[in-house]
């Protein structure tokens, strides 16, 4: 399936079910804009919650920067929260790949996290960008890549491996057709906590599994389903919308 290297003008959205254990946790949409030399992507989800293991709340992020390389290069990335009555908010800018500031409110406590050094903000990109590719074509290629990704309160690399080719049947999804599975290694590198559960179980599994989608012709890929398995069900985020 090739298609073109480089997408020049693009306008599109997606639509994602969040699940946990089999029960619907959250719904989330991603809208992304190219005009063939720079970007943006915004997101808005509506967590609907899940007893004492997730919080009901909204969250907004918004991503921008230059889609001139093969990979896009994040310029600028805002995060905002709100749960249980409490605001959190992220802002981060980045140059050449490098953070210049950030700003983190309510500031998190210090207090048994891994520390941020200089030297991790350096070759980074933010956590929404890293995850929409462009490519040539949809095979295995699109799996491999290490990624550096900096949130505003962790810094930690994503490695990608092809694992297998694969097909989306399901009439209840966003896109029916042929899709690539990349398996995910999750390695912390700083700020987060030490005694932190799912950091360290994150770190260990090999149960982080991506199935990638071509966004019709634009020469953009997207996930189509993301799956963590956890000790309370796997955690999915499933495509049931597309357009472009």
């Amino acid at each position: 399936m090739a298609l073109p290297a480089h997408a020049q003008q693009v306008s599109a959205s997606a639509s994602y079910i969040v699940s946990l254990g089999g029960i619907n946790i959250a719904n989330v949409s991603v809208d992304l804009d190219d005009d063939g030399q720079n970007y943006r992507l915004d997101l808005s989800a509506n967590v609907t919650g899940l007893g004492n293991l997730v919080s009901s709340g909204t969250a907004s992020a918004d991503a921008s920067g230059s889609s001139t390389a093969p990979t896009l290069t994040s310029r600028t990335f805002a995060l905002e929260t709100h749960a249980n009555g409490d605001d959190f908010n992220v802002d981060i800018a980045y140059q050449g790949g490098n953070v210049t500031a950030f700003q983190v409110q309510p500031p998190l406590d210090d207090y048994d996290r891994v520390p941020i050094e200089r030297s991790h903000l350096s070759g980074v990109g933010d956590m929404l960008s890293s995850f929409v590719f462009k490519g040539g074509a949809l095979n295995g290629d699109l799996c491999d890549r290490s990624m550096h990704i900096f949130t505003g309160v962790e810094r930690f690399d994503i490695r990608m491996n092809f694992a297998a080719e694969d097909e989306a049947t399901s009439p209840r999804t966003g896109y029916q057709g042929p899709v690539i599975l990349c398996a995910i290694r999750y390695t912390p590198i700083s700020g987060h906590f030490t005694t932190s559960e799912m950091t360290s179980y994150l770190a260990k599994t090999d149960r982080i599994l991506a199935w990638y989608a071509p966004l019709g012709q634009t020469g953009y890929f997207i996930p189509y389903r993301m799956l963590v398995t956890t000790a309370m069900g796997d955690l999915s985020m499933v495509l049931t919308q597309m357009r472009y």
